[in-house]
């Protein structure tokens, strides 16, 4: 797997998918290099980040969690991010067309979060 995401790095960088009019993305270096990963496989064609929502008060940072959801009826996905209090979903784009290659897309895109954090 590692070895797929070093080829797809080479064909397009993260920042070129990277779009929206929120650019801020939670979570940091280690926020950003999630969504860099996300983006560089073959299928995701942009990363649409959304508005941070902030729940209660607390001491910024803590332990990041991401996990890619469930696919809309076009096959794009949401991927969400928290970090403490802090959470944002980024609309993931895709160029598959149907509910199944989507639910495939997000498998892939959630191990390839899991072999990270690892």
């Amino acid at each position: 797997m590692k070895e797929s995401i070093r080829q797809c790095s080479t064909l397009t960088q993260p920042h070129k998918k990277l779009g929206g009019s929120h650019t801020t993305i939670i979570g940091g270096r280690h926020g950003k290099k999630i969504v860099g990963l996300i983006s560089q496989h073959a299928e995701v064609k942009k990363i649409v980040p959304s508005v941070i929502t902030v729940k209660g008060k607390s001491n910024p940072g803590g332990l990041i969690i991401a996990k890619v959801l469930r696919p809309d009826e076009r096959g794009n996905l949401r991927l969400l991010i928290s970090q403490g209090t802090s959470s944002q979903e980024l609309r993931i784009i895709t160029t598959v067309g149907d509910v199944q290659s989507g639910e495939r897309i997000m498998h892939e895109l959630n191990r390839m979060i899991l072999e990270y954090i690892n």
